[in-house]
């Protein structure tokens, strides 16, 4: 399936819309990673832990909002936005975008 975040896929034709789709992923924060991620905040650097969690959460929302439109009879995504937020220790990665079939 083909998920973009352009309005259109370049020499495709968009021959059916079928909804707007969304994909959402929370994960809770693990208190060892806070502990290693306020370390390495304090001496500087990436926080590996939560580069990882943010991955997996990118990943499980977009992998939801492709199920979500082959479930509507779609094979591409178009318009597709990701949206971080942080709730309660939480991470909360929601994508949307809309279905369409593209040929």
């Amino acid at each position: 399936m083909i998920v973009t975040t352009t309005p259109s896929i370049e020499g495709q034709t968009i021959r059916a819309y079928h909804g707007v789709v969304v994909g959402e992923a929370i994960l809770g924060a693990n208190i060892f990673r806070d502990v290693f991620a306020g370390i390495t905040d304090i001496i500087g650097g990436r926080s590996g832990a939560y580069e990882a969690s943010l991955g997996e959460a990118r990943e499980t929302a977009l992998r939801e909002l492709e199920e979500r439109a082959a479930a509507k009879g779609a094979n591409a995504v178009v318009g597709v936005d990701l949206d971080y937020e942080v709730i309660n220790n939480m991470l909360m990665v929601s994508a949307s975008g809309t279905a369409v079939t593209v040929g």
